[in-house]
């Protein structure tokens, strides 16, 4: 006889473990199928950085013991200037608090299988009703959740998400020792997270030093491999290349080493509008959609939002004596997607496209302003006000909005 779950879902990152946990909290039947081998997780998908703020920390129960550091302050430098914000949040050990959803989730009842790699919907009248995972091996589920990231070999071939390569973007990441965070020439970042917008290292993107105790941090870049957001960096260089360069001239570590024992950790994520996030008997979550934050690139509180809209609808679509999971019924989490997961997301998308293609000496400008302003503009432009981020306009701007223009329309 064919296995039956109420919820089969593919991958066992922060979004899959996290509406696993939810789900089996809610005492239903729920298997997770991961590609990794369990004695090695997780050690390929062990790729975030894993900053994340006292709201995520809060909601999702998240305990001390897989936290590296809490910090205090998001520090934001430029080429010559910077701005400290305080804002509580927490480093995390990824890898610890993957392994500790897991737990979570087998607690309280839900089923793991790894090396379990999932190849392709198992479809009946054009409707997904199971999946294949590990070759030709096949189970089957009320609903099915693709929570694979941006693989999503579920989503594309239902036809529900199309991740573009030109709105990746790919970020490499140390951890490392004997990092000078209290240099004489740079604000403090003791217990600190912080982003600097610098084409020379990061063209098109940023780059971050996040304390995690000590002398040691999580040093990296990102980028979006996008021609039109590099056009000031050097294109013949890697992100490698992008990364050395940093270490090499930055005196901030002029002695810093990386942490013999730890990997080193490597990503991507799509920066663009969803184009679908369900289908019948189907969810898509996490980087599936994807959902990551386009602007500052905080990926696990929104990983673990979309989980847990994905769970309330399936509890929804799944209660009571007459389930329903019409691709009607399943919209319930396309609204909660949109409404609780990111509710700006255009806007959003919007000012990641005119700040990362803004020159060096904007963004001298910009934390000119904004210690001039204070942390309310920041925030409230963060949020999207319209206000806020008219103060933070000059009309040497011009150049650079019609810039922004001709790039919406020629993309």
């Amino acid at each position: 006889m064919s296995e039956h779950y109420d919820v089969v879902i593919a991958g066992a990152g922060p979004a899959g473990a996290q509406c696993a946990r939810d789900l089996a909290q809610r005492e239903y039947d729920v298997l997770v199928l991961e590609a990794e081998p369990e004695d090695q997780f997780p050690r390929q998908s062990n790729k975030s950085t894993a900053g994340t703020f006292a709201s995520m920390t809060g909601a999702f129960g998240i305990p001390d013991d897989v936290v590296m550091n809490y910090t205090d302050e998001v520090v934001l430098e430029s080429p010559n200037e910077h701005f400290v914000q305080n804002q509580p949040g927490a480093v995390l050990e990824f890898a610890d608090f993957k392994r500790w959803l897991v737990a979570e989730g087998r607690e309280h009842g839900a089923e793991y299988r790894f090396d379990a790699r999932v190849n392709n919907p198992i479809t009946e009248d054009g409707e997904i009703v199971g999946v294949q995972y590990a070759g030709d091996e096949e189970v089957y589920g009320d609903i099915v959740v693709d929570a694979t990231g941006p693989a999503a070999p579920l989503a594309k071939k239902l036809g529900v998400c199309g991740l573009e390569r030109k709105h990746q973007a790919v970020g490499i990441e140390w951890e490392m020792e004997g990092v000078d965070v209290d240099h004489p020439e740079f604000a403090d970042l003791t217990d600190a997270m912080m982003l600097r917008l610098d084409h020379e290292y990061a063209p098109g993107g940023y780059s971050w030093i996040f304390h995690t105790g000590g002398d040691t941090a999580k040093v990296g870049l990102c980028y979006i491999q996008n021609g039109s957001y590099q056009q000031y960096g050097d294109t013949s260089k890697s992100i490698d290349d992008h990364l050395n360069h940093w270490l090499e001239t930055d005196p901030r570590f002029t002695d810093a080493q990386r942490i013999a024992d730890k990997q080193q950790h490597r990503g991507s994520a799509h920066i663009q509008m969803p184009d679908g996030f369900s289908a019948d008997n189907f969810m898509a979550i996490g980087d599936t959609v994807p959902t990551i934050d386009p602007l500052w690139g905080e990926g696990i509180h929104k990983c673990m939002e979309s989980a847990r809209a994905a769970a309330i609808t399936a509890d929804r679509c799944l209660m009571g004596s007459q389930t329903d999971t019409s691709a009607e019924a399943m919209t319930i989490y396309d609204d909660l997607w949109r409404a609780r997961v990111a509710p700006d997301m255009r806007t959003r998308l919007t000012m990641t496209q005119l700040l990362y293609l803004a020159p060096n000496d904007r963004y001298d400008r910009l934390m000119a302003d904004l210690n001039a302003m204070g942390a309310e503009t920041l925030t409230d432009a963060n949020d999207g006000s319209i206000r806020s981020l008219s103060k933070l306009v000059h009309i040497e701007d011009v150049p650079l909005l019609a810039r922004f223009v001709k790039h919406r329309f020629t993309e």
